[in-house]
């Protein structure tokens, strides 16, 4: 029978692989090779009288989880790491890219929003970041107009461009647009992290779900304080 251990294991995928992977969380999430993406930090998505929150859906954790964020993105900036900032944009005056499939499961399962009224529509309250976790100048920001992050966008090259291995995901929801943008980072041969604590959902199942799902097949999930202990030494 094989030896499964996760030494000989990776030992093994040295030997083969043309590239030598990053065996270790410390190596994956290196400043200099690792972007820290923020996903739809919205107030459609994470404010009283949002979307989410008008359509009766709860979004307490996402609010928790909204306080802790900060400290990691800052962390982030300090030590080197690229931040990016994704934000939905989904309705306009002329419906410009929403599609009838989008339109059709709007109607049954959105209680109206993109059909009876916008959501994140550009210039809008609604589309603005949450509180104070917004981009600065130096932060690249992304606009997307599907669950994924990277379809539609530019953010693939941006990452390319600045030699980027590995993607870490934060924002919401952990089981949509966050999951959606992990499986896509992973078949895009990035290596992905989700920060369990730097992500929320809708209810504790949909969010446990997705960490359990991630972690079995298209990455490692970790925590916003084990992100800041590694970058510790790096801040100065």
């Amino acid at each position: 029978m094989p030896d499964d251990s996760p030494a000989k294991n990776l030992e093994a995928a040295r030997r083969i692989a043309h590239v030598a992977p990053l065996g270790s969380l410390n190596e994956k999430v290196r400043p200099g090779h690792a972007a820290l993406i923020v996903i739809d930090m919205q107030n459609d998505f994470c404010a009283k009288d949002g979307f989410v929150d008008r359509g009766g859906r709860d979004v307490s954790s996402v609010q928790a989880m909204a306080k802790r964020l900060p400290v990691l993105i800052e962390n982030a900036r300090k030590s080197g790491v690229l931040v990016i900032f994704v934000r939905s944009f989904f309705s306009s005056d002329r419906n410009s890219f929403l599609s009838d499939v989008w339109l059709e499961q709007a109607a049954r399962k959105q209680g109206g929003t993109y059909t009876l009224s916008p959501g994140c529509q550009d210039g809008s309250w609604e589309c603005d970041y949450y509180g104070d976790i917004r981009p600065v100048p130096d932060d690249i920001v992304v606009t997307k107009h599907r669950y994924s992050s990277f379809h539609g966008t530019d953010l693939d090259l941006i990452l390319r461009s600045h030699a980027i291995r590995t993607v870490i995901l934060t924002g919401v929801s952990t089981n949509v647009c966050v999951e959606t943008t992990a499986r896509e980072s992973f078949v895009r041969d990035y290596y992905t992290v989700l920060v369990g604590d730097g992500a929320a959902a809708y209810s504790p199942e949909e969010h446990q779900m997705t960490l359990r799902n991630v972690d079995r097949f298209f990455g490692e999930v970790t925590t916003i304080d084990e992100l800041c202990g590694i970058w510790a030494g790096r801040n100065t």
